[in-house]
């Protein structure tokens, strides 16, 4: 039988070496035209929506969810890291305070999240296109 042992520490550095190249090739192939783009098209409109619609949610779910439903903040971080499928932003919450609770709301949020990901595209196509 093969047998293989990696040490931890050497997992670690292959998968941030993997993420570093992917963002690298990522960014150069993006950025090709990135000034242009703001500069002669439309970009910095698009831009300002993708802000718009990344915002307003978070903000909305936000407050609601402090105001309203009196969550406490490690579950607010926990619920809109899950929301936003975020692992760093969960990892940011856990490191406030040990407490199960940021984790807790991040698993609770994350499933129907993902799968509303699959299916509210298919459900906007079949809106709009159909």
């Amino acid at each position: 039988p093969f047998v293989w042992f990696m040490p931890p520490t050497a997992n670690h550095v292959l998968r941030e070496i993997g993420i570093v190249l992917f963002l690298g090739i990522v960014g150069l192939k993006a950025g090709d035209s990135f000034i242009a783009i703001l500069t002669e098209g439309d970009g910095l409109y698009w831009m300002l929506e993708g802000a718009v619609i990344t915002l307003v949610p978070l903000l909305l779910v936000g407050f609601t969810a402090r105001l309203v439903l009196k969550m406490n903040y490690l579950s607010l971080c926990g619920l809109l890291a899950g929301g936003m499928t975020d692992p760093p932003a969960l990892a940011f919450a856990s490191a406030i305070r040990p407490s199960e609770a940021a984790a807790l709301a991040y698993a609770t949020v994350y499933p129907l999240v993902m799968v509303l990901r699959i299916l509210a595209p298919q459900i906007l196509v079949l809106i709009f296109w159909i």
